[in-house]
């Protein structure tokens, strides 16, 4: 049964599979927390990390992350707030 897992929504976990794979992780996706911080604390990732999620997001989801947003630091700031944002670029 899909739906929620951990209380994340099918477009959050898609987009932590996406991390996972692109970044190679040593963690399960179902494991992220969607409200954890990706950047630092949290996940732990770096700018580098960013750049690289950011253009795997391009790829697969045909939307452009800009690194001049100045929402940037909202945007990348969970799982849940990049998986939103992302949903949001796609519908307009």
């Amino acid at each position: 049964m899909m739906g929620e897992v951990n209380s994340m929504v099918r477009p959050e976990l898609e987009l932590a599979t996406l991390i996972v794979n692109t970044l190679n992780l040593e963690v399960s996706p179902e494991d992220i927390d969607p409200d954890a911080p990706l950047y630092g604390e949290g996940l732990g990732l770096d700018s580098i990390d960013m750049l690289e999620i950011a253009l795997a997001i391009s790829k697969a989801h045909g939307v452009k992350l800009r690194s001049d947003d100045e929402s940037n630091v909202r945007i990348f700031s969970s799982l849940r707030h990049l998986s939103n944002h992302i949903q949001h670029l796609k519908a307009a």
